[in-house]
């Protein structure tokens, strides 16, 4: 049976801490299932990580409900939860509805997330009077990025972390069962978890959230290039992989791969007669 909203609202109420991670395909989804995982996200951080845009905001429909599926697919038990791309829900309420029952029609999956504070709040107000599980997102917004002049930490300022709690709390009050705080202050976001009911899954928020999300490429060490300061490297599979493709490439050079084990054997006796014949051989 799958994780509910309701047990994820139950687990802040008993103080357990609510680890949640992205996931964009089928394997990945089932070993993250195994690992006992309650929450998974299907984040269009997959626009970053996994299509090589350079933001989220190119993240299309199509490619977020293709995606979902895929990590539906891979499970029974965890709360799958689909980010609505940018421009799915900021146009107004009707299409954002329309666009969240979608990820729940096609898509199975069980909750939609959505970005923004107070601006969103009539949407998603709206995509939960139609039966559909919301999970808030504030602070820092991706899909506003270019607004916001690049990645970077708020609230720092008292107008700011101000704005964020307004935010925080005109999410809760439109419905939402969880809030996404990205790239704020580790006390702003004590203050905002103490003062909601529901779940804080924090993301470069500090220890003191409800919840915590991590971009799985991220804590897997699976680029290279980039580790973001707020994500812990729990292992280095880039390296692992390269590795492992460069011993690939050394043994089928050196003729080393395949060997018997991995080949599949033709009798002596057909393959005398094979070579023997002129013309390939008829089905007996």
């Amino acid at each position: 049976m799958r994780v509910t909203t309701l047990n994820i609202l139950e687990m802040k109420q008993r103080g357990e801490k609510i680890p949640m991670v992205t996931a964009y395909d089928f394997p990945t989804a089932k070993l993250l299932e195994m690992a006992g995982i309650p929450i998974i996200l299907v984040g269009d951080s997959l626009g970053q990580v996994v299509l090589g845009y350079e933001s989220t905001v190119r993240v299309t429909m199509e490619e977020m409900l293709h995606h979902t599926k895929a990590v539906v697919r891979g499970t029974t038990n965890s709360l799958i939860v689909a980010d609505m791309p940018f421009l799915t829900y900021q146009t107004g309420t009707e299409e954002a509805v329309k666009n969240a029952g979608r990820f729940l029609q096609e898509g199975m999956a069980q909750a939609v997330k959505l970005e923004g504070g107070l601006k969103t709040a009539p949407a998603i107000k709206s995509i939960v009077a139609a039966g559909i599980p919301v999970m808030g997102h504030i602070g820092f917004t991706p899909q506003s990025v270019y607004q916001l002049g690049g990645y970077r930490v708020l609230g720092k300022t008292l107008e700011s972390a101000n704005e964020i709690l307004s935010d925080a709390l005109a999410v809760e009050e439109a419905g939402a069962f969880a809030i996404v705080l990205e790239l704020v202050p580790d006390l702003l976001a004590k203050f905002i978890s103490s003062k909601l009911s529901i779940p804080t899954i924090g993301i470069g928020a500090g220890l003191h959230c409800d919840g915590q999300v991590q971009v799985l490429h991220d804590m897997l060490g699976l680029i290279e290039d980039f580790t973001p300061k707020h994500a812990k490297q729990y292992a280095l599979i880039a390296v692992s992989i390269r590795q492992a493709v460069e011993s690939y490439i050394t043994e089928v050079q050196r003729q080393e791969f395949p060997t018997e084990k991995e080949s599949f054997p033709l009798t002596p006796h057909i393959f005398s007669q094979l070579t023997r014949q002129d013309k390939p051989l008829e089905e007996e």
